[in-house]
Order: structure tokens, then sequence, then C-alpha cells
């Protein structure tokens, strides 16, 4: 077939502005034959292809340059619906503002803000947000169902020093960091994930598989991390089964990946396109869960959250059985995602950008920094708060002014006082770079109960200045 030009397109009625051109940059890109009579029908009916895996990018584009000419959008209440803030003081006027604009939009049933919270894309990140029958993908972020996770080892806390160079030794071997970063074909890993119908069914995401399977078991750059503790229990707990003590643990936090971040831009694309919102709200599109759009998504971002599980399921599973240990204990639980849920009696989508599930009885993970404690946490199911908790301490500098603002020199000071060893990662993840843990858990009494202390002794991260978070 030969190629199409400007020419053919405006023959067939395509009009003579910005979209031709990002036109013709699709079609050049195409992996499929392209058809003039359907382009034809696509310039039309653009919402007719949105779902469609060869035009749908194009339909996307004429749909959104569509709803831009017409100026009008969907309007944000005048004033939003209340929500509560935790920590108010440790958290920059960026995301108070974000969240703001957040409560504002018509699908909006309720808020909360964690005491972690800094600006992001569309909701902060910190920002728990409820709504009618609608997913916001940028409310659910890039890096769809990151988590946390953590392995309890039937090794007394004791041990791990006179053990160092082991557990440094297989860390090294046995994880891979960094945006974009994959294992070649004859060292990847298998899992049932990669048997989801899901690879199959969807065009777009059946095109992403392989990269899912070269990344799978391997952790993303930014704050990401894999890192080697202490846990530590000041009373027995009865659902945990433990005495009172001090453990050798393993605990990971990362995401989904190039699968994850893909879907993430993808649907957030098309969800700009169908939901025109004020420039203020623009990254706050959603996708009604009535629509096969909005479902759409919905299975994208599930399996993106089962994949980031799978990830850390082989990253354990690598690195007990490298180092012959037992595990007698495990935590997990995920952020950056949407749940369907009720609140008040009322059925609710809650997303959580970067926060952690706190209902009553659910156990959680709340990590400080490379030098700073995490700790196990029990939700207690506060409903001012969405049944939420942070996700971590929060940044309290950009990357960029931590890069400034830090020095190496400083850096290993703060490793050595704290009997940290570190293998990789930026200044931009220097331990100053981050509010200050205990301030968090402070703020936040109300929203959960510590269960056990996680102290960092061995600290893995992406050593690139790649980031996923």
């Amino acid at each position: 077939m030969k190629s199409i030009t400007a020419k053919d397109l405006r023959k067939i009625g395509w009009a003579q502005n910005e979209t031709l051109g990002k036109a013709l940059a699709c079609i050049q890109g195409a992996t499929e034959e392209i058809s003039l009579e359907d382009l034809k029908r696509v310039y039309h009916q653009p919402q007719v292809y949105l779902l469609d895996a060869c035009y749908g990018e194009i339909a996307a584009m004429l749909l959104a340059y569509q709803n831009e000419q017409k100026g009008d959008s969907i309007p944000l209440a005048q004033k939003g619906v209340p929500y509560t803030t935790y920590g108010a003081e440790q958290i920059e006027v960026g995301a108070r503002n974000q969240m703001d604009v957040a409560m504002r939009l018509p699908i909006t049933q309720a808020g909360a803000l964690m005491p972690d919270a800094h600006q992001g894309y569309g909701l902060p990140i910190g920002g728990v947000l409820a709504t009618n029958n609608a997913v916001i993908p940028y409310g659910v972020g890039v890096d769809i169902g990151c988590r946390m996770a953590l392995s309890v080892f039937d090794m007394p806390g004791s041990a791990f020093m006179g053990l160092h160079d082991r557990f440094k030794r297989e860390l090294i071997a046995h994880t891979k960091f960094g945006a974009g970063h994959g294992f070649v074909r004859k060292h990847r890993s298998d899992h049932e994930i990669l048997n989801r119908k899901e690879f199959e069914e969807n065009t777009f995401i059946k095109q992403l598989k392989d990269k899912a399977w070269s990344q799978l078991g391997t952790s993303g750059g930014g704050n990401h991390f894999v890192e080697f503790g202490i846990l530590s229990f000041a009373e027995a707990d009865a659902e945990w089964n433990l005495p009172k003590g001090e453990y050798v643990a393993l605990l990971t936090h990362s995401g989904s990946r190039g699968l994850g971040a893909t879907i993430a831009g993808h649907y957030t694309k098309l969800a700009k396109a169908v939901c025109k919102l004020p420039d203020e709200a623009k990254n706050l599109a959603y996708l009604d869960l009535n629509t096969d759009l909005g479902m759409e998504y919905w299975t994208a971002m599930t399996l993106a959250g089962d994949y980031a599980s799978a990830c850390h399921e082989i990253i354990h599973q690598k690195l007990t059985k490298a180092l012959g240990l037992q595990t007698i204990a495990k935590v997990e639980n995920h952020h950056n995602f949407a749940w369907k849920e009720k609140i008040n009696g009322a059925s609710v989508i809650v997303h959580r950008k970067g926060a952690t599930p706190a209902g009553k009885g659910v156990l959680g993970i709340i990590p400080g920094s490379m030098t700073a404690p995490g700790f196990v946490v029990r939700g207690k199911g506060e409903v001012a708060a969405i049944h939420s908790a942070s996700h971590g301490a929060g940044r309290q500098m950009s990357r960029t002014q931590a890069k400034k603002s830090v020095t190496q020199k400083q850096l290993q000071a703060v490793l050595k006082d704290h009997g940290v060893t570190l293998i990789g990662a930026g200044l931009d993840e220097a331990p100053f770079a981050y509010k200050d843990i205990h301030k968090v858990m402070a703020a936040q009494k109300a929203l959960v109960d510590i269960v056990a202390t996680f102290t960092p002794k061995m600290v893995r991260m992406a050593d690139d200045g790649s980031r996923e978070d």
C-alpha cells in the first residue's frame, strides 16, 4: 500500500488543521494497514473508534480537538465537597490546591488528604478520592498498583550482621532496577500472570506482553527499593502468632513497571478525549464505568495491579531461596489503585493515589526512608479518612531541590550513623528529601495502630537516575 499523504486526507474531507499532521504521524507509526475509507469514517465519527486497536489513537486525538474547538467543558462545582486533612502543617500548598480542585468534580462524593501528601499530576500523591461510578486514570496514578511487600524470616535480628556480605551478594545477584530495564530472554521468570486472558482479549495490552515478561520480577526507579532490615515487635501479636522480639525481614517497594505506565498514559489520553474539563482539572479526566471504555480501563488497571504483585512475589521467592531462609509471616498492600467500596452505606469508587488501605483490622506497611524506620500497621477503619492512611513519609524536597541541596558526604555520614549499607540510589532519594516519619505517624494515630517497626539495614535502589514513582 502506498504511503498516505496530507493531500489524500484532504481529499476525503479532512480539514486543514493541527489534527492533520498528528494523524499522519500516527499513520506512519501504525503496525497495521490503514485504509482511507476507514480514516474518513474515523474523521466523521471519532467517538465510535476510541477502542479500535488500529484507529483508537487517531480517534482520541480528533475527539479532543473537537471538544477544544467547541470550547465547552464539564463545569466544576463552585464549592467543593468538604474533606479532612491529616497533618496539614506538613503539606505543601500545591497538594492542597490540587485536592481542592478534585473535590469540585461533579462525580466527587468524599475525599481525604494524608499527612505524607505532596503535589503530583491530577490528584495529589497522598490524596484519597471517592467518586460516583467513575474512575480517574490520573487519580489512580502512572505506576498502577505500586505496592509494599514484607517477608519475615525465621532468623533473629542479631544474626544479620554476621551474614552481611552474603546478604549483599544475593541482593545484587537477584534484583534489577531502573525505568525501562528488564531481563534478557534466557534470564526471564515465568508466572501465571502471563497467562491471563487480558493479554489476548485486549489488542492494546497484547502488544505489551513481551515487555511485561521481560520486566517481571524487576523494580523501577525513583523511590522503589529492595531492602533487608530488622522487624521488631514490642509485644506479641495474636494475629501474627509471633512472640515479641526482632526478626530479619525483606521489604520491597515497586509497581507495575512499563506495563502500568503505558496503560496509564493510553487511557488518560482517551479520558481527556471524552471528558473535557476546565484547564485546572484537565488531568482529572474521568471514565464512566457504565461505558465500554471505562470498563476496559478498569480491567487493564486490575491486570497491572496483579502484575505488580507478581513482580514482588518473584523477588521474594528468589532471595528467600538463595539465602536458604524460611518465611514465617507476610504482609502486602498496594496503592495507586481504585477500589469499589461502601462509604456511609453508599457504593463509591475509592482512588488511593499514594495512600494505604486502612480498613478496620487491615494490615499494611508504611515505610520511612533509607535510614528512617517503617511500620507494619493495622487499620482502624476511620470513615473521615475513607479507610486510608499515608503510604510513606512523603517528600519535603523535590528531586531537583534534593540534588542541589544534598552532598554525597552528607549522605554517607547519615548512612554511617544509622548503620545502613546502600547499593545504588541518587541524592534525590537521600533521607533529607523526606518528611519526618515520626511526625507523619503522629498525625495519623486515629487511622492506624502500629504493630511492628522495621529498621532498614541494607538498601538497594536504582542508580541510573530513572524514576517510576
